[in-house]
């Protein structure tokens, strides 16, 4: 639904030119609708710092491996590996193997590990098989979730110290090293 953008114009508003109407007329009032749990208009009043521009992974597009952020990732494709951000938004056709951690996690499509977070919310169209810890947590009619929620006071305090780190500098952790090749002595 589109708000009404004009104004129904009156016989007078007619009879003016378009220059007297745009100085005399009133900008137009946008209504916002009361929106439901969850809503897009929802997810940007759970972030306290407002909306900002999204890292997306689009419907098309398989990660393996991990990804980190310091703002907000969508997902609407593929993700293998783990999710470490501040805002992270699993799309309804997105499917994601791997842990996620994050202040904030919206969950829409189908997630198989374990999530992390200060606040989350599964919307109806979820599926979630793991462990979730968290200190907020919404859970929408009709969302599948499959194991254990524990409400901890900082959900984020488990994490590794290096992941931790990483979530502070926003930079990837440093890639393991290669495994080394015995040696012979003859």
């Amino acid at each position: 639904m589109l708000p009404q953008f004009r104004k129904p114009e009156t016989d007078s508003a007619r009879s003016q030119s378009p220059m007297q109407n745009l100085s005399t007329s009133s900008p137009p009032q946008l209504s916002t609708p009361q929106s439901s749990l969850g809503s897009r208009s929802s997810v940007a009043q759970f972030r306290p710092n407002g909306p900002s521009t999204a890292s997306v992974i689009g419907a098309d597009l398989v990660i393996h491996g991990n990804l980190t952020s310091k703002g907000e990732v969508l997902v609407d494709g593929e993700v293998q590996g783990d999710i470490y951000g501040t805002h992270v938004i699993i799309g309804e056709r997105a499917r994601v193997t791997g842990g996620i951690i994050a202040e904030e996690c919206v969950i829409r499509g189908h997630l198989l590990g374990t999530v992390r977070g200060r606040r989350v919310l599964l919307q109806g169209s979820s599926h979630v098989e793991g462990d979730i810890y968290h200190q907020t947590m919404a859970i929408e009619q009709g969302a599948f979730f499959e194991g254990k929620s524990r409400r901890t006071d900082d959900p984020l305090a488990g994490i590794g110290k290096g992941q931790e780190r990483t979530l502070e500098s926003g930079s990837m952790p440093p890639p393991p090293p290669p495994p080394s090749e015995p040696t012979s002595t003859d």
